[in-house]
């Protein structure tokens, strides 16, 4: 989880805390506090409030949701490599706290049983679009849902096709054609982590599990995403 991390956020700051250890600090918690609750299940606490001095909480929150997705994403990767399990979605909250100096942080958790909601996005050129209608064209023309800065791609090269709980890739007659992880695709099923490329782009998809709740940074998403609700149960891989 670090390593990840730090690829994306470890230059952020000279000083003070850095994203990478707040991925530690996640890290240990779930591992700290996740249980065996029967042969082949664990169960990992999945509500998370990561509480940080006021220097460092300013510093955070202005990343905006780009940090807290990629902290929930990983978090979701290093419970799945563990084999944990949550009695819901995921929720990362940032809090400030006056009592921590700056540099420190401290990570409550807890295990609620609620609503997952899954929101599927696209990760393109360092930036995330979450996926709200049913086809989202790609292409470098004005006229795409998601424009590109890329000569090798067509004006309308690829659309990506959502139905609320799978996605496909189609390309649209383009010049020089896609791939789908690294293989020749007209039409194909995306799943999670799957890489489409256009040209020098590369476009991944993926599907963040959170929790039903309030998004601190929903003011600053360009859009609500489109949402596929699963009441109940465990959320975690497949035993």
């Amino acid at each position: 989880m670090e390593r990840a991390v730090n690829g994306a956020f470890a230059k952020t700051f000279k000083s003070g805390l850095q994203p990478v250890e707040i991925t530690s600090a996640l890290r240990r918690e779930l591992d700290t506090k996740a249980a065996v609750v029967s042969r082949d299940r664990i169960l990992a606490p999945n509500r998370f409030t990561v509480r940080m001095a006021s220097a460092d909480f300013q510093r955070m929150t202005g990343l905006g949701p780009a940090l807290v997705d990629e902290l929930t994403q990983l978090v979701q990767q290093h419970a799945a490599s563990q084999r944990y399990q949550f009695a819901g979605g995921l929720s990362i909250s940032l809090a400030e706290d006056r009592t921590l100096t700056e540099g420190m942080v401290q990570v409550d958790s807890s295990t609620v049983q609620g609503g997952v909601s899954w929101t599927p996005v696209l990760d393109i050129n360092g930036k995330r679009y979450p996926l709200v209608k049913s086809r989202t064209v790609i292409g470098r023309g004005s006229d795409a849902d998601i424009t590109v800065d890329d000569s090798g791609t067509s004006r309308r090269h690829v659309e990506i096709l959502w139905d609320g709980s799978r996605a496909q890739v189609r390309d649209l007659g383009s010049t020089n054609g896609s791939q789908l992880n690294g293989s020749p695709v007209k039409q194909a099923i995306l799943e999670p982590e799957s890489t489409v490329t256009i040209g020098r782009t590369s476009i991944v998809f993926r599907v963040l599990a959170q929790a039903s709740s309030v998004d601190q940074f929903s003011d600053r998403r360009v859009e609500d995403p489109t949402e596929r609700h699963d009441m109940g149960g465990f959320w975690g891989p497949a035993t």
